[in-house]
Formats: C-alpha cells, sequence, structure tokens
C-alpha cells in the first residue's frame, strides 16, 4: 500500500464563498432583528412613561386634597412623603425634565392655594400613537 504525497498547497480552513456566505446570513438575521428590538426598547420605554404619569398624577392629587393645597412643586410630593423619589423621565432619563403646569383654578371646595395639577414629560419625541410624549 502506497501512500500519496501529502500535497503541501492544500491547507484546511474555510474558503472566500463560505465566510461570505456565512456574513450573508449573519447580516440577514440581524436586519431582521434589530428593528424589532429598537420596537420592543420604545414599547418598554413609553409603558414606563405611562406607569410614571400615573403615579406622579395620583400623588398630586392625594397630596391636594390632604392637604387642602396643591404642592409647588414635585419635590413638594417627596418631602410630604407621597413619593420616595421623583421618578426618571424615561424618555429623558433625567428627574429634572418633567415639566409641571400650575392653573390658578382650585380643584377641590377645601382647597386652598392653587398649585401644580399636572405633569408632562419633557421629550419633544414623537410616541408610538403619533402623539408627542409631552402631550401625554
Amino acid at each position: 500500500m502506497r501512500r500519496r504525497p501529502h500535497n503541501s498547497t492544500q491547507e484546511n480552513g474555510f474558503t472566500l464563498v463560505e465566510l461570505m456566505v456565512v456574513m450573508l446570513i449573519i447580516g440577514v438575521l440581524a436586519a431582521i432583528a434589530i428593528p424589532s428590538y429598537i420596537s420592543s426598547v420604545k414599547n418598554a420605554k413609553e409603558a414606563v412613561l405611562k406607569e410614571d404619569l400615573h403615579v406622579l398624577r395620583n400623588a398630586i392629587d392625594s397630596y391636594t386634597m390632604d392637604k387642602e393645597k396643591a404642592p409647588q412643586s414635585l419635590d413638594d410630593l417627596v418631602q410630604a412623603g407621597y413619593l420616595k423619589v421623583i421618578p426618571k423621565d424615561p424618555m429623558t432619563h433625567s428627574s429634572e425634565t418633567w415639566v409641571t403646569t400650575t392653573d390658578d383654578t382650585l380643584q377641590s371646595v377645601d382647597q386652598t392655594e392653587p398649585g401644580v395639577d399636572d405633569v408632562h414629560s419633557g421629550s419633544q419625541e414623537v410616541g408610538t400613537d403619533g402623539q408627542m410624549y409631552s402631550t401625554w
């Protein structure tokens, strides 16, 4: 039995065509997955924003009813124990960008002083429903 002489010009490994096919498959999978991921992140941020607005508005209403005056700022809610901390706006990533609205009208018969009556996001981006986050 004779052995063939080892061909030194042939090496084990991948060809350029095989590497290109693998890169093409990875590219197609990434093109499908990335938009879905971005959409999921945006939906999650919107859910957090809705919940934060709900909590802040409930705290404002509770403070107003209990103290018979509206809070003058969101910090009043923390100082009075209605919130542990002011949550970060998920769209702007800051707790300083909440936009409060102050109305001179009183919300209840017992209320003695006007103050903060609503809160909105400071973001100027548009949500998935077509409305700006600052109008939610």
